[in-house]
């Protein structure tokens, strides 16, 4: 990855307050780049510098991304790739085994999932379209959309969330390509982030997880795993890729946890 991948790029990152987001900011910002972060609380972000602004919204209301985009065509006279990492669990609402959803567990992780994710999108590819401009649009998936875990986590309204936002990435990219538009999505596996707090906690999970994303001795990712791929995806480096889905995942979609068990872990 060149060092200044991002030179001269101006950057919309909708979910940019922690976790993925804020490092994916930092690293967007390393790489050249200036950057509108969007935010639900202004406070929760690094102040705004000469590269960075913040959009304080919420992303599951329709105008949200279109504001930021906004935002970034006034204050940095461009726009060219917005990166949606806003979501989240929704074991709060009542997600969870499917026999068990409640209605406002599914309606609440979809609506804070994919209609988050469906509002980024289309604000963006409708700017670059009234723009005649090419873009990269990143959208946030997950390993679970393809790669379940049965017991530990089995929230079937987040998996299929995650799982939409693949046929929406696969989709759009057919469409757009000739617009010059293009849509990619990146699926973490387990990371330590406030939203993994409760796997993360676990002791047994823990354990789980040491064989079921074997490299690098076993372990939950970082924020800062991904920040490669993502600076690559929202650059020109990657110009000739769209409607991929590339897991960051430390192994987990080729483990099961189960086979065996890594040297010394006995």
């Amino acid at each position: 990855m060149a060092k200044a991948a991002l030179e001269g790029k101006v950057v919309v990152i909708v979910g940019s307050s922690s976790g993925l987001g804020l490092s994916g900011l930092r690293a967007c910002v390393a790489a050249g780049a200036r950057v509108v972060g969007v935010a639900p609380r202004a406070e929760d972000v690094p102040a705004e510098t000469s590269a960075v602004r913040i959009h304080t919204g919420d992303a599951r209301e329709a105008g949200t991304a279109a504001l930021a985009i906004r935002r970034a065509l006034d204050d940095f006279g461009a726009f060219d790739a917005l990166y949606h990492v806003a979501g989240g669990s929704g074991r709060a609402f009542g997600d969870g085994p499917l026999h068990a959803v409640t209605d406002a567990g599914w309606d609440e992780t979809l609506r804070l999932n994919l209609t988050s994710t469906f509002y980024s999108a289309r604000a963006a590819t409708a700017a670059f379209l009234e723009r005649k401009t090419p873009g990269s649009i990143l959208l946030m998936g997950s390993v679970l959309s393809r790669s379940p875990s049965p017991g530990h986590f089995e929230t079937h309204a987040y998996a299929a969330a995650k799982a939409a936002i693949l046929g929406l990435t696969t989709a759009a990219a057919a469409a757009y390509a000739p617009h010059a538009v293009r849509f990619n999505a990146i699926l973490p596996g387990l990371t330590d982030t406030s939203m993994s707090r409760r796997a993360m906690d676990d002791a047994e999970i823990r354990a789980f997880v040491r064989v079921r994303q074997p490299l690098d001795g076993g372990r939950a990712g970082v924020p800062a795993d991904l920040d490669a791929a993502v600076v690559f995806f929202l650059s020109d480096e990657s110009r000739f890729v769209t409607g991929q889905a590339l897991a960051v995942d430390g192994g987990w979609s080729v483990s099961d946890g189960s086979r065996w068990a890594p040297r010394g872990s006995e």
